[in-house]
C-alpha cells in the first residue's frame, strides 16, 4: 500500500462567506470533506501547510489523511479556489474515499538489480523519461512503487510500461500508446566513436562508387 500525506484540520463551526473570512483572518483555509456515504464536514487547515502542499505539485492526485481531532479521512482533493489577483488558495474541496473508490494518482518508478544489467557494467547510462506513472487504481490497493527489474539490459534496451507487471484492477492513464519509461544508452565517448566509425564507413563507401 502506498504511503499517502497527512493533513492536520480543524472543525470549522458555521458555513457561508462570513465564518470562511474569519478562518482566513486567523491564517486558516475553509474547506469541507464530502463524499464516501457519509455527512460533509466543515474545515480549516493551516495556510501555510496547504501552501507548502500545492508547491509540491500534483496536489490534485496525491492520497491524503486529513485528520480533524480523533477522526481521520482518507481522501482526494478535487479542487482548491484560489484568490484571483494574489492566486493564493481560499478554499479547499477534499473528495472522501471509500475502500472501492477508483482514483487516479502518480506513483514513482524503482529501479532495481543495476548490477545485473550487462549494459550498465560496460558503461551504458541509464535515463529515466518518467520517475512516476499515473494510474488508475483502487483505493484499498494502491501500489507504493512500481518496479522495474533491469537484470539482462543491454546498451541499447527500452523499458516500456508494458515491461511492468501492473497490481491487479490498476491501468496507467495513457493507454493509445506503450510509452517509454527508461532506457540503457550508450556512453557519450563510446556513441561519438560510433558516429566516427559509421562517418568514414560512408565517405569510404561514396569514393569507392565515384572511382567505378
Amino acid at each position: 500500500m502506498a504511503e499517502n500525506l497527512v493533513l492536520d484540520a480543524a472543525a470549522r463551526e458555521g458555513t457561508g462567506k462570513g465564518a470562511a473570512r474569519a478562518a482566513r483572518r486567523e491564517g486558516m483555509v475553509p474547506g469541507v470533506i464530502y463524499g464516501g456515504g457519509q455527512d460533509p464536514v466543515t474545515i480549516s487547515v493551516k495556510f501555510n501547510e496547504l501552501l507548502k502542499l500545492l508547491k509540491r505539485g500534483k496536489f490534485l492526485s496525491t492520497l491524503m489523511t486529513v485528520k480533524v481531532g480523533n477522526d481521520e479521512h482518507k481522501v482526494i482533493c478535487r479542487a482548491v479556489q484560489r484568490d484571483v489577483v494574489k492566486d493564493l488558495p481560499t478554499h479547499v474541496d477534499f473528495l472522501r474515499l471509500s475502500d472501492r473508490s477508483r482514483i487516479n494518482l502518480y506513483i514513482p518508478v524503482e529501479f532495481e538489480n543495476e548490477a545485473a544489467a550487462p549494459g550498465l557494467k560496460k558503461g551504458g547510462v541509464l535515463t529515466v523519461v518518467r520517475s512516476e506513472v499515473e494510474l488508475k487504481v483502487t483505493a484499498n490497493a494502491i501500489p507504493e512503487k512500481l518496479v522495474v527489474d533491469l537484470t539482462g539490459r543491454e546498451i541499447g534496451d527500452t523499458i516500456h510500461i508494458s515491461d511492468i507487471t501492473l497490481p491487479q484492477g490498476t491501468r496507467p492513464m495513457i493507454t493509445d500508446r506503450d510509452f517509454v519509461i527508461a532506457n540503457i544508452q550508450a556512453p557519450s565517448g563510446l556513441a561519438s566513436q560510433k558516429d566516427d566509425e559509421d562517418g568514414e564507413g560512408e565517405e569510404a563507401e561514396t569514393e569507392a562508387a565515384a572511382e567505378e
